[in-house]
């Protein structure tokens, strides 16, 4: 029986080693700029080196969604955004298939994905770094285009050689005796380095990145009677000696002549930091490639339709309408005559089912959302619009889907109803949204931040249209949506009845709401109120001001509507 179970053990120990699926997960090292910065959990499966999604972008900087159900992992960072989804090699990067050299797996509650996927281009460019995955550890460098590459020491002077593309330019400057300042403007430099030297002609050396400068000091030695900085080929060399008028670059310092310093072989490459052995990566040594430059984005514009109503459309321009009708207390909605078409209006009531959304007092936010939401509905139906709703009941509905609803419903407006709610109890007032990357304040993004957690209710599983739509920013629709959202604020403001205060000057506002993100027509956010204001909560709780709060919501859309030539 003993010889029975160690032919047993022995054999399971081989299955173990010789299946790709069980071998043991092992640690990818990160070396940044030289230096380690940890490892992540790493796996060689079938030849194919493969890394912890989530860990290894959250090393970059890139944040991470996974959803357990559909085995996905959303990867984004500032100009990037990438689905993985096991088990397939094709993936999307920015709205555009990608195939990977091999499939994403998920492995021990993981999702793994091949090293491969963080060198991408779109990636390093959108982290601004140079990534090589080699000998099991990522090597991430600046995008840099000026680098320190050797030293040479001589009886009559010194030199320090640099590499540099053809583009880059320098000023020298000389503040005192024994320093010596050259600012490259506007060039990286691969890495912050400095050394003390201690020679006769240079005591020490240091090169930094300063914000969008690179500046390289040097302290010079005892002996040191004049210096020069200058091109010596496709090389930059500093030169510090004893001679009163140093040779130009060309010509020989002593009987040695100076040559462009070739690139050093990688095992005999020189750090400017002592005691530490650099890493170096295979295509960065020559400089053969620009360097990531990113151009200042222009700022957002912040959007302030304070008089919607006073800029006129081309539409409004064909015709001459009479003014436009406003609902009263009790709605009587006029009739839209059909022009192009009727619009069509998807009314969305936020939250719903096992997302209760804000509670205060046994009050749930999607109670009073659907209330509003049904109603106003019920207005545009009157008014001669088409109208869709998100959810008629207490419903759960996943954000993805509400503006996949709208989009195939081909929505003229999305309309998407809220009550907001704060730590602050002093916070209070009517708000709506448009959607914006940028968020207009810090209070702006915290709502929009409070509203996108409906997430967590949900599993999403992302096929490449739906990335497709959802990566899109949208921004044809972002002037029409801030005017809707200028139309909807003044007309729930003229509402008589509501009780609740509305802001001129900050009730428009805007914010990255994910809700709004794959809408295909111009789309706002209405937060009718705070449910954690005692005053706001207490006007919300009646059925009456909920009517006339759809009442406003109403009249806000129909005016838009009147102005953009929709109703005659």
């Amino acid at each position: 029986m003993k010889r029975f179970w160690q032919i047993f053990l022995s054999g399971l120990l081989a299955l173990f080693a010789s299946c790709p699926a069980l071998a043991a997960q092992d640690e990818a090292g990160f070396i940044v700029s030289g230096k380690k910065a940890g490892t992540v959990p790493f796996e060689q499966i079938g030849g194919v080196p493969y890394v912890d999604t989530q860990k290894t972008a959250r090393k970059f900087g890139a944040s991470v969604e996974l959803f357990a159900k559909s085995k996905q992992a959303k990867v984004s960072t500032k100009g990037f955004y990438a689905i993985l989804t096991a088990p397939l090699q094709e993936i999307v990067v920015n709205a555009q298939a990608k195939t990977l050299s091999a499939p994403v797996l998920v492995r021990g509650g993981k999702i793994m994905t091949p090293a491969e996927f963080f060198t991408l281009p779109a990636f390093t460019q959108a982290v601004d770094k140079l990534v090589e995955f080699k000998d099991g550890a990522f090597y991430v460098e600046r995008c840099y285009n000026l680098s320190y590459e050797d030293k040479k020491f001589g009886g009559k002077d010194n030199l320090l050689v640099f590499s540099a593309r053809k583009n880059v330019t320098f000023t020298t400057e000389q503040p005192n005796k024994h320093t010596v300042i050259i600012t490259f403007p506007n060039a990286v430099v691969k890495r912050d380095l400095h050394e003390r030297l201690r020679t006769s002609y240079i005591a020490s050396a240091d090169i930094r990145q300063n914000r969008g400068d690179a500046v390289l000091k040097i302290i010079l030695g005892k002996d040191a009677r004049v210096w020069s900085f200058d091109w010596a080929g496709d090389k930059l060399v500093f030169r510090a000696g004893l001679k009163n008028a140093l040779p130009a670059p060309e010509e020989t310092v002593g009987t040695e002549p100076v040559q462009p310093a070739p690139a050093p072989a990688k095992a005999a490459h020189k750090s400017l930091v002592e005691g530490e052995e650099p890493s170096v990566l295979s295509d960065t040594e020559n400089l053969s490639y620009e360097p990531v430059m990113k151009a200042a984005a222009p700022k957002a514009a912040v959007l302030s339709p304070a008089n919607p109503e006073s800029t006129p459309s081309q539409a409004a321009s064909k015709t001459a309408p009479k003014p436009a009708p406003v609902l009263k207390s009790e709605p009587n909605p006029v009739s839209m005559r059909e022009a192009r078409k009727k619009m069509r209006v998807v009314v969305d009531p936020g939250h719903g089912g096992k997302d209760p959304g804000a509670i205060r007092n046994r009050m749930r936010e999607k109670d009073w959302n659907l209330s509003v939401g049904k109603e106003l509905a019920r207005l545009l139906q009157k008014g001669g619009f088409e109208v869709k709703l998100t959810r008629d009941n207490d419903t759960f509905i996943a954000l993805s889907e509400r503006s996949k609803i709208a989009n195939n419903f081909k929505a003229d407006l999305f309309v998407s109803v809220h009550t907001n709610a704060s730590k602050n109890r002093n916070a209070n007032g009517f708000q709506v949204y448009f959607r914006s990357e940028k968020a207009t304040d810090k209070e702006a993004a915290e709502t929009a931040a409070f509203e996108n957690e409906a997430m967590q209710y949900e599993e999403v599983h992302y096929n490449f249209v739906d990335a497709l739509l959802q990566s899109l920013a949208k921004n044809e629709y972002i002037n029409e949506s801030s005017k809707l959202a200028g139309y909807v604020r003044n007309a729930v403001y003229k509402q008589p009845g509501i009780g609740i205060a509305v802001n001129q000057n900050s009730s428009v506002r805007q914010a990255n709401f994910y809700v709004l993100k794959g809408v295909n027509s111009p789309a706002v956010l209405v937060e009718m109120g705070y449910i954690s204001s005692n005053k706001d909560r207490a006007r919300l709780s009646n059925s009456a001001v909920r009517n006339k709060m759809a009442l406003g919501i109403y009249n806000g859309i129909y005016n838009y509507a009147k102005k953009e030539g929709w109703i005659n």
